[in-house]
This record gives C-alpha cells, sequence and structure tokens, in this order.
C-alpha cells in the first residue's frame, strides 16, 4: 500500500524511540506502521490504535490483552510482541516486523491450494496455536487474514486481539466476537469457547484452502451463523475430487458439531498428523468421523406419525428460522459494521439452532409367524426353494465382486498410466539452486529444462529465481519446465531529487519500483520546508542527489529541509528559548559579551552546540549582551582643544563644550572634563569640557 501524503503519523518519533516510516496496513481498530527502533536500530511493526477508539475501555483493554497474550508465547510459529505503551493519548503495540502477504492473499492469487501446501500451512498453524493452548490461551479469531507467509518462508500465527484465558472462556451474554464464517456452533448458539473452538475454526480454514471458498456463504451473517449451528461441513472431496482421504477426515473430525467429538486441542490434531495418523486420531477408516451421523438401520425404526403441531414445530420453525435471524440482525447491524466482520449474535439463538431436530422412536420389527397364528410345521418343499434361491443370490455377488475388481485393476492402471498418477509435481527446491543442479532434478523426474532470465531483487544473480509452471504444480512426464535464472535486481535510473517537494520525491521514487527510507529532517537557511536537500542510496552511501543509476527495491533515503532556524537577535533569554522550543530546538545561555548595538540581557546570537546539519532536537548557544564596553575618561585638561578633541573621540565618548572652541582649536586650553578624568563610563558616554585662552 503506498504511504499517504496527509498521514500525520509519516515520520512521527513515537515515545522517543519508534521513528515511523511508512504505513503497512488499516484496519478497523487499529493502523499497522512500519518504524525503526531507534535504540535497538531494527525494523518493527508498530500498531497504533485509532484515535476515536482511545476513550473506549473496553477497547483500550482489548489492545492490552493482545499484547500480553502474544507475549506470554515464544514460538517460532506465533509474531513475537517486543513493546507495549502509551504516548500521550496514543495506546500502541510493537511487534516484529514480518515482510510477505497472509494467506488470505495467497488463496486470492492461487484460487485454492495443493494438498502439499495446505499440509505445510496447517502443521504451522496447529504449531503455533499449540503453544498458545498449552500457555492456556484460546485465540477465537483464527482466519487466513491472520496467518502470515514471511518473504523467507516463515509461517506466523498472529492478532492476538480477540484472546481470552482458557479459564474464562464463558461468554454468556456478552457480544460474540469474531469472524462469522469462522464461529463453532457452541459460540453461535451458548458464546462459549475454549480451545476446540479454534480447532473448528482450523477445520473451516483447511476446507477453504483445500477449495479456494468457505462452506458456508450468504449475503446475511446470521444465515451463515444459523449453517454453522445446524448444518454439518461438507468433506472438501465434494467439492474437488481427489482430495487425500486424510483432509476428508481432518474436517469431519475438526468440524463436529459437538465439541466432544472434536480434537481437545492443537496439540492432538497435529501429533495425529505429525505421525501419519499412528497417534489416536479420528475413527479407522470405513467407521463414521466425529461429527458425521450414523446411517438408521430401516428395520429398527417404526413408522412416526408427525401431525400439524409437532410438524410446526419442527420443520416449519427450522425453514423460518433465517427469517426470523434475518429480522432480529437488523438491531445488531451498527455494532457488526463498526467491528468488520465481528458480530453480535441475538438472545434465543438456542432454541433456533435446536429447531430442525427430530425425534424418532424405535420399535424393533418381529420375524416369522404369521398373523393368523398358524403353527403347522413348515414345508420341506418350500425349503429346498429357499436354499436354491440362496445359492443363486450367492452366484450374483461372486459376479458382482468379480467385475469390481476388474474395474478397479483398470482404473488403477488408468490412474498410473494416462491418468493424474502419471503427473509428477515441479519440485519446491528448484528455487535459489544453480541452474545445473535444477536441471539434474527435473531430469531425475522424467521432465526437461530450458533456460529463461528474468530480474530478481530477492534472488542472487546466477541462480534461478522462478519456474514456469511454478513450483508444486502437477505437470505429465516428459513436459518442460522453464528455469527463470536471476539476472539480479532490475537496473533503473533515479531522477534528480534535491529540489523536489518532499512528496514529489517520494513519488518519483516509488514510480521506479524503489523504496523510500529514513526521512531525515534538517534546518537549512536558503532552502525552504519541505524540500529535498539531498538524496542517498542505502547500504552503499551512493549520493541521488542528482539522481542516478540503481536497482529495483533499492532503498532511497531523504533529507528535507525544515526551513531556516528562527531569528532570536535582540530578543530576552526567555523569549529566546521559547521560540526556539516552538521548532524543537534548545536555546542554552551562553557567554555575555559587551555590545554598543543590542541592550542589556538581550540575545546577541543563537549558533549550534555541534557541528553539521542542525535537527530538531539540537542544542543552541545563545550569546548574551552586557550593554556597552566602559572605557576611562582620558586626562586632556592643560591640552589644546584640537589634541583633547581627538583623544576624546578616539575613546569612544561624546562632547559637550563651547563651539568657540573650535574658532582657535590650537590656541584653546582644556580647563576640566566631566565626569572626571580617570572615571569609568559607558562607551558613547557625553562628557562636558570647558576651556580657558
Amino acid at each position: 500500500m503506498s504511504d499517504t501524503p496527509s498521514d500525520p503519523m509519516l515520520g512521527r518519533l513515537i515515545d522517543g524511540r519508534y521513528q515511523v516510516r511508512s504505513r503497512i496496513a488499516r484496519g478497523g481498530m487499529a493502523t499497522v506502521y512500519l518504524a525503526t527502533d531507534l535504540r535497538l536500530e531494527r525494523r518493527v511493526a508498530i500498531k497504533i490504535m485509532h484515535g476515536h477508539l482511545a476513550d473506549d475501555n473496553t477497547f483500550k483493554s482489548r489492545f492490552v490483552q493482545e499484547a500480553r497474550s502474544a507475549a506470554r508465547l515464544a514460538h517460532p510459529n506465533v509474531v513475537n510482541v517486543f513493546d507495549q505503551g502509551q504516548d500521550a493519548d496514543m495506546a500502541y503495540l510493537v511487534m516484529e516486523y514480518l515482510p510477505g502477504i497472509t494467506l488470505r492473499d495467497l488463496i486470492k492469487d492461487y484460487g485454492r491450494l495443493t494438498p502439499e501446501q495446505t499440509m505445510d500451512i496447517l502443521v504451522a498453524v496447529l504449531s503455533g496455536l499449540a503453544a498458545a493452548h498449552k500457555a492456556g490461551i484460546v485465540h477465537r479469531d483464527v482466519k487466513p487474514e491472520n496467518v502470515l507467509l514471511a518473504d523467507d518462508g516463515r509461517i506466523k500465527l498472529g492478532d492476538f486481539g480477540l484472546a481470552r484465558a482458557a479459564s474464562n472462556n464463558t461468554a454468556t451474554g456478552q457480544a460474540l466476537l469474531g469472524t462469522i464464517a469462522y464461529l463453532s456452533p457452541e459460540l453461535v448458539t451458548r458464546g462459549v469457547a475454549d480451545a476446540r473452538s479454534d480447532i473448528y475454526a482450523l477445520g473451516i480454514l483447511t476446507y477453504e484452502m483445500l477449495t479456494g471458498e468457505q462452506p458456508y456463504q450468504g449475503e446475511e451473517p446470521m444465515r451463515i451463523a444459523y449453517q454453522h449451528a445446524n448444518d454439518t461441513v461438507p468433506v472438501p472431496s465434494s467439492k474437488v475430487p481427489g482430495i487425500p482421504a486424510i483432509f476428508d477426515q481432518v474436517v469431519a473430525w475438526t468440524t463436529a458439531r459437538d465439541p466432544e467429538d472434536r480434537p481437545r486441542d492443537a496439540r492432538v490434531l497435529l501429533d495425529y498428523l505429525q505421525s501419519g495418523g499412528a497417534v489416536v486420531g479420528p475413527p479407522e477408516a470405513g467407521a463414521p468421523l466425529a461429527g458425521t451421523p450414523l446411517a438408521a438401520d430401516p428395520s429398527t425404526l417404526a413408522t412416526t406419525v408427525l401431525t400439524p403441531t409437532a410438524l410446526a414445530g419442527t420443520a416449519l420453525a427450522a425453514s423460518a428460522a433465517p427469517a426470523a435471524l434475518a429480522m432480529s440482525n437488523a438491531a445488531s447491524t451498527v455494532a457488526a459494521s463498526a467491528a468488520g466482520a465481528t458480530m453480535v449474535m441475538p438472545g434465543g439463538f438456542d432454541e433456533i439452532a435446536d429447531a430442525d431436530t427430530q425425534i424418532f422412536g424405535s420399535r424393533p420389527l418381529t420375524g416369522g409367524g404369521s398373523d393368523d397364528g398358524d403353527d403347522s410345521p413348515p414345508n420341506p418343499g418350500a425349503k429346498l426353494t429357499e436354499k436354491a434361491h440362496k445359492r443363486k443370490r450367492r452366484g450374483y455377488w461372486l459376479f458382482a465382486l468379480v467385475i469390481l475388481l476388474a474395474a478397479v485393476a483398470g482404473g488403477t492402471g488408468w490412474y498410473f498410466g494416462a491418468g493424474p498418477g502419471s503427473q509428477v509435481a515441479v519440485p519446491t527446491t528448484l528455487i535459489s539452486s544453480t541452474p545445473e543442479k535444477a536441471t539434474a532434478q527435473l531430469k531425475a523426474l522424467g521432465l526437461a529444462a530450458k533456460l529463461g532470465t528474468e530480474y530478481s531483487g530477492t534472488i542472487p544473480e546466477g541462480l534461478v529465481a522462478s519456474t514456469s509452471p511454478g513450483k508444486g504444480i502437477h505437470v505429465d512426464k516428459g513436459s518442460t519446465v522453464t528455469l527463470n535464472v536471476s539476472q539480479g535486481p532490475q537496473p533503473i535510473t533515479i531522477p534528480v531529487l534535491a529540489g523536489l517537494t518532499e512528496d514529489a520525491a517520494k513519488e518519483a521514487i516509488t514510480g521506479l519500483k524503489a523504496l523510500v527510507g529514513s526521512i531525515d529532517l534538517q534546518f537549512n537557511d536558503t532552502v525552504s520546508a519541505g524540500i529535498v536537500l539531498a538524496a542517498g542510496s542505502e547500504g552503499d552511501g551512493a549520493d541521488l542527489s542528482q539522481g542516478g543509476p540503481s536497482f529495483e527495491g533499492k532503498t532511497v533515503n531523504l533529507a528535507v529541509s525544515l526551513g531556516a532556524v528562527p531569528d532570536v537577535a535582540g530578543k530576552s533569554v526567555d523569549d529566546a528559548q521559547a521560540i526556539l522550543g516552538e521548532a524543537q530546538l534548545t536555546g542554552e545561555s551562553g557567554e555575555e559579551q559587551y555590545s554598543d548595538t543590542v541592550p542589556v540581557g538581550r540575545v546577541i546570537s543563537a549558533a549550534p552546540v555541534k557541528e553539521g546539519p542542525v535537527r530538531q532536537g539540537d542544542t543552541f548557544s545563545l550569546t548574551v549582551s552586557r550593554g556597552p564596553e566602559p572605557v576611562e575618561v582620558p586626562d586632556v585638561v592643560g591640552k589644546t582643544w584640537a589634541d583633547a578633541k581627538s583623544i576624546l573621540e578616539n575613546a569612544g565618548l561624546r562632547l559637550d563644550y563651547n563651539a568657540f572652541a573650535d574658532t582657535f582649536p590650537a590656541l584653546v586650553t582644556v580647563t576640566t572634563v566631566t565626569p572626571g578624568v580617570g572615571e569609568s563610563v559607558p562607551r558613547g558616554s557625553t562628557v562636558k569640557v570647558t576651556f580657558s585662552l
């Protein structure tokens, strides 16, 4: 996302430590920025609560709860939280910065994921979730937006904003928080959440990764909630044939409507997946999975007659429930819109969720005997006829079995000969390998290699940057895979940046797919505020003020003018310090000097204490006037007026005398001076002179 020039947070120093660089994302409760930790010299992500929520104690406590919940976890699959605090009226949270995308972005790009990709992400998320469950934390908001995929391949679970301690999981009477598409039945109906609620959301997430869509969809959120409470989540293979059976088992097991039928926490499911089913897991193959209703035996069910009254209480009530929910939803729309996907569920949902439940009575059916009570012995001919029929039925079964085995053998031959079984997946290990090694890998799999080129800012020059088809894609044996070899970053030419406005310089940099780095704000007496003074390339220090060659992805740092330092000459010391303080500068009283032009106690000049560019926070030394320098009245008594006048004026004194003396300056002699000879007076003072002939 590009920076918003009007965003007041850009360039701001938070808590005297975190320098905000650019905006990453904006959510319903907070905005996330990229910042630099000046103390530890590292990049961090800083999450700042929206100003209009700062006075809401509920949001504040949830914000602090996120920091405390995540800080209790130290796991490679959980986003690290470094710091939390408040700067003035602004609450913030400092987290690990992970450049990359979310799982939601990946699903949008690919449509649906391969089983291998799904398994990798599922194991990583389960590992982080298992650590949270072990620490007694229920996440309560597991969804693709909260699964982060870093550029270096790390997978992490973040956003513990809705997390609660497991001992405080009962939420009866409170608003249900979370995304409606991933809420478990018990959260919808009773407002209760524990570790098994996270497991349910993970099951929905698994279904979405494999199929590219959520199992329940609709324009009305309450309709989706109703389906979660009453319907059984379909297995992924019903949507996308060919998905391995283990994923059907996992989805059915994790999304069972009864929490008792699900894994008790993330560790149980993780152990099951990592052991290949060797540990306790869902029922064995062939047995119904947890959460899958058992098939009823018709022989054990008696006919049930439903009266109109009973129908009105069951089926009709169930069909009318969505409409009732939609009407009750009108009262909660405002609360829902304020928090994005967070919904407030209306009361009485327990009754609606159970509306389609039907209870069937059972009555064993008796066999043998007739209705007329005939106790006569069985007919021997009838027994022989019955045995012949049995042998005939057995022959049909054997014939059907042979046909079935032949079909299985033929299908297996087709699958591995010409069907999907004949395909191979493009290896994921080709990226970052040499072209020679990648070609050898493809040859071993029966694939051909062709070399191509592309620019890459992440893969070193000479190594494979990407493949076509992409990694993990299944292709027929004998197909050709193009290995795109990295040519290094794409060369670009940076234009002249010095003299541009800060916004124009940023636009020029990002328009060439380079990155804007630090913004160094400096005072300058000749360049107006907001104008770029200089630009440099991060890392190699190349001067780009007048433009020059660079590469895509390269970071360019800017020095921007703050305008001239305020002029404080002639001001009192207090006024000068106040004026400098408004410019975020500090004024300190320095030496005192005599001045014939600046009154006593006023500032003569201000100079920076340290050399180099002047930045906000720097200190200035103030030179203060002591007034005019004092001089002694020279001894001119007895001298001619011509000599006396020259001596007194050279001493910086003004004269008060009879103008008659100027007529005969060489004949007139000085008699007295007032003030007297040798007295100290300020330079520029007036001395009265008397004469005699």
